[in-house]
């Protein structure tokens, strides 16, 4: 069986994370699809206009949820493929944490009260900076040598 010799053996719970986070990028987007024919936002709208659709603050918090969640995408893959190099226990923790949070952020934002998002979803963050500090390691570690 190959091996990638630079990555620590445990490097592949970090690739299983990040795969987990997919799925529920996809589901996320299923919803929003749903949400789109139930209250009536064709594409290319990205937001309904909550003055012609009575339920438009609906979809536009469901369509929110999915967004924030894109917007940090990025971050996230960044600093569990970075601070996983160095930490990949502690960040595949750490990103599962944010992935559990990131589902209750976005059911909480889909009530249609953004406020909810935060109940379970603030944790989210907890994972982020916990994932920012393990990058500083990686980053610190190569630095020094």
């Amino acid at each position: 069986m190959a091996t990638i010799e630079f990555l620590p053996k445990e490097y592949g719970y970090v690739a299983i994370v990040l795969v987990l986070y997919t799925f529920l990028n996809f589901w996320m987007a299923f919803q929003v699809g749903k949400a789109r024919r139930k209250y009536k936002v064709p594409y290319p709208t990205l937001y309904a206009l909550e003055s012609e659709n009575k339920e438009g603050r609906l979809f536009n918090c469901i369509q929110r949820g999915h967004q924030n969640s894109l917007e940090l995408l990025p971050i996230f893959f960044t600093l569990m493929i970075l601070g996983g190099i160095r930490h990949p226990l502690v960040c595949a923790g750490l990103g599962s944490l944010y992935i559990v949070a990131r589902f209750f952020y976005f059911k909480g934002y889909a009530t249609g009260d953004p406020q909810n998002r935060l109940t379970i979803g603030k944790y989210g963050f907890l994972a982020l900076l916990g994932l920012i500090g393990c990058t500083i390691s990686f980053g610190v570690t190569l630095l020094l040598g």
